[in-house]
């Protein structure tokens, strides 16, 4: 399902203009992850990297994205948009299970979370197996997007390698038949992103417009500074209650990229 580099890079390239985010304002509603400004349970599984609050290597990155986070948040009427906690920002490089599908899936299956967590540490095992885990992988704050409950700034690849090397550790995980078994599957195509908020009750057209001049602003002043770059070092497994915390132990699956 997921695409080539070259491909990969001309679609969300399109994401970040004018026109694309403009439609996506069209069909924004709000999240039902969040009531009246709070996260509500919203239990499952990501694979991402570390949380912004603990990826000692990323700090700059992540201050810089909170600036502009802000700028984005003070410009908004309250309520438009809930925004997440920086310490939270993260990017994630596989979606596994959550909300309904999860609880169900947790019922039906005995000791199901160990399952889970077994398949994964199985995957993790076959990717670093056949991948080379001393490669730099580097993604680049592409721009700010929309999606239909939610704000966000793309990622894009500095490079093939950077791309590949995600590619192929999802790829150890979607086609891993014990994770389907448990009920995972590949639903989405890889839109690299890290999110920033969700959307809340007060939305009206006014407020599109506004937002959509904000976005278009804060997208060209990024024509104006180095660009804007995060290493991954780490995917971790990691279990999430809501939207707000992302949790792990310690003998957790992780993969790990050297960086040299």
């Amino acid at each position: 399902m997921d695409e080539t580099y070259q491909d990969y890079i001309n679609r969300v390239a399109r994401l970040t203009l004018a026109d694309s985010y403009a439609s996506q304002l069209q069909s924004i509603q709000p999240s039902p992850k969040f009531v009246d400004g709070q996260p509500v349970s919203f239990p499952g599984y990501s694979i991402i990297t570390p949380p912004a609050e603990e990826d000692s290597i990323n700090q700059e990155f992540y201050t810089q994205l909170n600036q502009l986070a802000q700028k984005l948040f003070e410009q908004l009427d309250e309520g438009i948009v809930i925004p997440l906690s920086s310490e939270s920002f993260h990017f994630t490089l596989a979606d596994l299970i959550w909300d309904s599908t999860y609880r169900q899936a947790a019922a039906d299956s005995p000791n199901y979370d160990q399952k889970l967590q077994q398949q994964i540490q199985e995957s993790f095992q076959q990717y670093q197996t056949l991948a080379h885990s001393t490669q730099t992988i580097s993604w680049e704050l592409l721009g700010f997007g929309i999606r239909p409950r939610a704000i966000l700034v793309y990622l894009a690849p500095k490079d093939q390698d950077s791309y590949e090397a995600i590619i192929k550790l999802r790829r150890a995980i979607y086609q891993n038949s014990g994770l389907m078994a448990l009920g995972i599957e590949q639903q989405y195509d890889f839109t690299a992103h890290i999110t920033l908020g969700y959307f809340g009750e007060n939305i009206t057209e006014v407020s599109k417009n506004k937002l959509s001049q904000v976005i278009s602003q804060l997208n060209d002043s990024l024509l104006e500074i180095p660009p804007l770059i995060m290493t991954v070092q780490r995917a971790e497994l990691r279990k999430f209650e809501d939207m707000m915390q992302y949790n792990r132990d310690s003998d957790w699956a992780l993969v790990t990229w050297e960086n040299k």
